[in-house]
């Protein structure tokens, strides 16, 4: 038995042409897992109108597998009340969860605050079944005591979290280099 090779996981611009797979993707989720996160139809909408907002669409090799979307900045008008970075949605459509793919985005987003000198990423998340709380834990995320509505406020010290993404080596020889 082979082992299946390993995808690059990265994130790309959401566009005209990709917004349907990608929104298309809530759908794939079990009942228990809508239930704790927007529809990515609504989410794209609500980036289109904070200029907070950063949002792309994460793809394993070629294929559409979640979306993620940040928000930078305290805004009372988005509900987000947040010293920095707060991680406002993530998803992973169902068929690609348990597979290592959400962790590895995270970590490509960790990898990219870290270097912009972002010490702090917030997020937040309902408790009970479908709850990502166990997955946030495990990445390393500590509740603040704070609440979203009815959500609890984690956060991640992303100076001590260690990067284990995969490097991508570069295939070109030597002599093209």
């Amino acid at each position: 038995m082979t082992e299946e090779p390993i995808p690059d996981i990265h994130f790309m611009r959401i566009t005209c042409t990709t917004l349907n797979q990608i929104c298309d993707l809530s759908g794939t989720l079990s009942p228990a897992h809508r239930h704790m996160v927007a529809d990515n139809v609504r989410s794209v909408a609500e980036a289109f109108f904070s200029p907070s907002a950063w949002m792309r669409a994460i793809y394993a090799d070629e294929t559409p597998i979640g979306f993620i979307m940040t928000h930078t900045g305290s805004d009372y008008e988005d509900g987000i009340d947040c010293p920095g970075v707060f991680l406002w949605r993530f998803m992973i459509g169902g068929p690609w969860q348990g597979k290592g793919y959400g962790k590895r985005a995270l970590e490509k987003l960790i990898q990219h605050l870290k270097a912009m000198g972002i010490p702090l990423l917030y997020t937040s998340c309902g408790q009970g079944e479908g709850s990502p709380e166990g997955f946030y834990r495990k990445l390393g995320f500590i509740p603040t005591g704070g609440h979203y509505g009815d959500e609890i406020e984690l956060v991640l010290h992303l100076d001590t979290y260690p990067i284990t993404v995969p490097v991508m080596v570069d295939s070109r020889s030597e002599e093209t280099q």
